[in-house]
């Protein structure tokens, strides 16, 4: 059982519902649990054809969203950060002491049929166990 275990959702993918019971399962009596959503950066070009902030808009709907999947049960921290994926993940794990990260692998692509690129990295660069879901 783990005190601490960091749930990365893309939210674009259906991992959401099934991570946070993963996660539920996973915890120690008395430990928490954090949902995580990284924000990609508006690329420059971009910026001139999305409203004067889109990334306040982006954060909204992404704390809207992890908290509907986080469900009626109310009993994960939301945290939405800006950055690279995987990067940011890793990194935001070793800044909380994480002990534990439920993480999904959806790419299906060729060159990452066995885990997705965002999973690949978090498996070797968390500082933690990490449980990927299929």
């Amino acid at each position: 059982m783990y005190k601490k275990i960091l749930v990365p959702l893309a939210l674009d993918h259906g991992h959401g519902f099934k991570a946070m019971e993963v996660a539920r399962k996973l915890r120690a009596e008395g430990g928490e649990i954090i949902a995580l959503h990284v924000v990609e950066a508006v690329p420059s070009f971009a910026r001139y054809y999305v409203t004067e902030n889109p990334g306040e808009e982006i954060r909204d709907a992404a704390e809207k969203e992890l908290a509907e999947r986080i469900g009626e049960a109310k009993d994960a921290d939301i945290t939405v950060l800006e950055g690279h994926p995987g990067r940011t993940i890793t990194d935001y794990a070793v800044e909380i002491g994480a002990d534990c990260i439920v993480a999904g692998s959806h790419k299906r692509e060729l060159q990452d049929f066995f885990l997705g690129s965002t999973a690949a990295r978090i498996v070797r660069h968390a500082p933690c166990s990490v449980h990927v879901l299929r």
